[in-house]
């Protein structure tokens, strides 16, 4: 759906500049953006790249078993319908680190494969299951510690203060959280 919105925005764009005379703008602006998309993407990628190896490092060290047995109450009191050692925990563990850190591009591959170990058990396979319902909810709302991604950008961009934002962005995304997690076992009773 969302690639029918950008092919509609470019060709009403397009259609306008044609109007108006003026594609040598229009010519100018999508270099342009395309020139400072690739600007971004480099300044970013030092920063997914270290806070991936992180991750990794984490994972080959045995730190996010232990993080897995230690948060384990609450993932289960979070997806109740899950089994103690079902792989997706370890996944969904690590899908809400690398969101608490901010890296949500880094989150997304780790979130799709706990939908994927999810996936396996679900007995109606074009429907969620409520422990699916419960991971997109606290991946769109997840809490972040800290705003890795946009404080990058910030400083691409020689913010002033780059990291104002951090405990804001903190606030916000708790009462998100809290609010996400209270639809969702307001949900999972009234679906019962």
């Amino acid at each position: 759906m969302l690639h029918y919105i950008w092919v509609g925005m470019f060709v009403s764009g397009f259609i306008a500049a044609l109007a108006q005379g003026k594609l040598d703008i229009l010519t100018q602006a999508v270099f342009s953006g395309a020139e400072k998309a690739i600007g971004i993407i480099i300044g970013l990628i030092s920063v997914l790249i270290f806070w991936l190896g992180l991750m990794k490092l984490a994972e080959k060290s045995g730190l996010l078993q232990k993080l897995t047995r230690l948060l384990g109450p609450l993932v289960r009191w979070l997806f109740p319908g899950l089994a103690k050692d079902h792989p997706a925990q370890s996944y969904i563990l690590s899908n809400l680190s690398a969101n608490l850190l901010g890296l949500g591009n880094a989150a997304t591959p780790l979130g799709i494969k706990a939908m994927q170990e999810l996936q396996k058990n679900n007995p109606c396979k074009d429907q969620a299951t409520p422990e699916m319902c419960t991971l997109l909810a606290l991946n769109n709302s997840s809490i972040t510690i800290l705003p890795t991604l946009v404080v990058g950008l910030r400083l691409k961009y020689q913010a002033q203060a780059p990291t104002d934002i951090v405990l804001s962005t903190f606030l916000v995304t708790i009462i998100a959280t809290v609010i996400a997690i209270t639809l969702d076992k307001f949900y999972r009773v009234r679906a019962v």
